[in-house]
């Protein structure tokens, strides 16, 4: 039992006492030694009006390959955010090879209907619904300052069979009012958490 008290009582004695003291002379000898990797002012002016020309070109160049990849890949990230870790676990295999294939050729229609030269405008917004929320992201037409494209998940409940993942998406061209399908999941017959949880 002594043992045990003691080996507890260093413990605690080194986390209470742990960044406390801190020897003054190696922070001195450090700096010292760092002045030469130092930039200046005008090299990290420099270097950010750099950056944000690169960001500039790459905005602006946007071929519909390139956007489309973009586009799916933030989709799929949104919709896995969306699921949260519990859904997440058990419908993304699913969700990988066969509702995502059907995002992205969804994707790829609304680029090619609403672009003439230019593909940069389009984004993917964030911020998918939780709890019960259907809403799991939207197509933005950053030109037109519009949502061109609502993406949702909605669970459906069928007597005798249990829990589906519904996935639709509603255009702009008529009022987001009709459903136009993807494809569904199965989830069990228990209840599915909410989402994000």
């Amino acid at each position: 039992m002594k043992l045990w008290m003691r080996k507890i009582a260093v413990a605690l004695v080194t986390i209470v006492t742990l960044g406390i003291y801190t020897p003054t002379d190696l922070l001195n000898i450090e700096a010292e030694d760092n002045k030469d990797n130092v930039a200046s002012k005008a090299d990290v002016n420099e270097a950010v009006s750099d950056s944000k020309e690169a960001e500039k070109i790459d905005f602006h160049v946007g071929t519909e390959d390139n956007v489309i990849n973009q586009l799916t890949e933030k989709a799929k990230e949104q919709t896995i955010v969306k699921f949260g870790p519990k859904i997440a676990g058990q419908v993304e295999e699913e969700f990988n090879t066969v509702i995502l294939p059907n995002i992205e050729a969804v994707i790829q229609t609304i680029v090619a209907d609403h672009v003439v030269n230019d593909y940069s405008y389009f984004g993917i917004t964030e911020q998918p619904a939780k709890g019960y929320g259907e809403r799991i992201f939207n197509v933005y037409d950053h030109h037109l300052e519009q949502d061109i494209a609502t993406f949702h998940v909605r669970r459906d409940n069928r007597p005798l069979e249990g829990h589906y993942f519904n996935f639709h998406y509603h255009l702009s061209s008529d009022g987001f009012k009709e459903h136009h399908d993807i494809g569904e999941i199965y989830w069990d017959k228990n209840t599915p958490p909410k989402w994000m949880a």
